[in-house]
């Protein structure tokens, strides 16, 4: 099949050779090639943060905790988002044809949608963690351990792509027969509403009010032992408030409540738009951005580290000067004035 013109217009297709070929998009308007920068530029941050964040955890003893075995699930999520679905997503959004093929088709919209849902269970096992260190911080040590947090984190995983995989495939997109394509070159996932609600309560509905329901006891607690300790003392020093049983704990949830934060932001208006539609498809004007903005989070939570955390930044330097060549580099300090 070769290029049509009409008058003056040239109609360009997928795959010339193929008469079921699609017909050809491609956006290179000054505005498209601005968007297409912008987002690279994303893409390439959000690899570059999370795989710092993935480093500084995996590489010094000192961060091998189990919150920040959390924070690493969360961190290889993001980066199969800043290294996978974003540039797929970009690419799609530049030129509208699919030349991976149908056996990427089907994996691409699997990985997509494992990532995010990993992304949801590592928050909601942060909420869990933290609720457990601040509301029984002197049996924390004991109850919630390296290993147990890893055996979680596995089985997290495994229920995550158990979920994508029964969701595409109730959706028609894990045979390459029942993939939805008007033309030959076009990768399309078609949910189906009644899906898009289960999705909805499973992913989104029930995390919220379970990290809702943690983060206030949280405070609640957080509260309590503020009043013990103007209580006992009326002005408190940072070395004997670090003391109180608790204290950090209650720091950190309160530092890893904006991730919840900018994760309710980001997942509310993709929700509450994909259900004004009966049939909602990838295609569409309204997933492209309110997924973008989903895409975005991955992108959102090292910086989030990298303003409250004295390790992450430590850590960074420390990558970035190639200090961690050093063979004891693994047992620096990295909390000189504390977290």
């Amino acid at each position: 099949m070769d290029d049509i013109v009409y008058e003056n217009i040239t109609v360009q297709y997928c795959f010339p050779e193929n008469n079921a070929s699609c017909r050809k998009e491609v956006r290179t308007g000054p505005a498209y090639i601005f968007l297409f920068i912008v987002l690279s530029c994303i893409s390439v941050c959000t690899v570059f943060l999370n795989l710092l964040v993935i480093i500084s955890i995996s590489h010094f003893k000192q961060l091998h905790t189990p919150t920040n075995l959390i924070i690493l699930s969360l961190a290889v999520a993001d980066l199969i988002v800043g290294l996978i679905v974003m540039p797929g997503n970009i690419m799609q959004l530049i030129d509208s044809c699919w030349y991976l093929g149908k056996l990427v088709c089907i994996f691409f919209p699997l990985i997509s949608s494992l990532s995010v849902f990993a992304s949801v269970l590592s928050l909601v096992l942060i909420a869990v963690d933290r609720y457990i260190a601040v509301c029984d911080p002197l049996l924390y040590p004991s109850r919630v351990t390296v290993c147990k947090m890893s055996i979680c984190i596995i089985l997290g995983w495994s229920f995550c792509v158990m979920y994508c995989v029964i969701y595409m495939y109730f959706n028609d997109h894990l045979i390459t027969t029942q993939l939805y394509s008007t033309c030959y070159g076009e990768c399309l996932l078609l949910m189906k509403y009644s899906w898009l609600i289960f999705d909805f309560v499973l992913s989104f509905l029930i995390p919220f009010f379970v990290i809702l329901i943690l983060y206030g006891l949280i405070f609640k607690v957080a509260r309590r032992q503020a009043k013990s300790v103007r209580a006992v003392c009326n002005s408190v020093s940072k070395e004997q408030e670090a003391k109180v049983p608790g204290s950090s704990e209650t720091k950190a949830a309160k530092k890893l409540s904006l991730a919840i934060f900018v994760y309710l932001l980001c997942w509310i208006p993709f929700y509450l738009t994909s259900f004004s539609v009966e049939t909602f498809s990838t295609s569409s004007i309204v997933w492209t951005f309110f997924g973008w903005l989903l895409f975005f989070n991955s992108s959102i939570n090292p910086i989030i580290y990298a303003i409250f955390y004295q390790w992450f930044r430590v850590s960074v330097k420390l990558i970035m000067t190639c200090r961690i060549y050093d063979p004891s580099s693994s047992r620096f300090n990295l909390f000189h004035d504390g977290v």
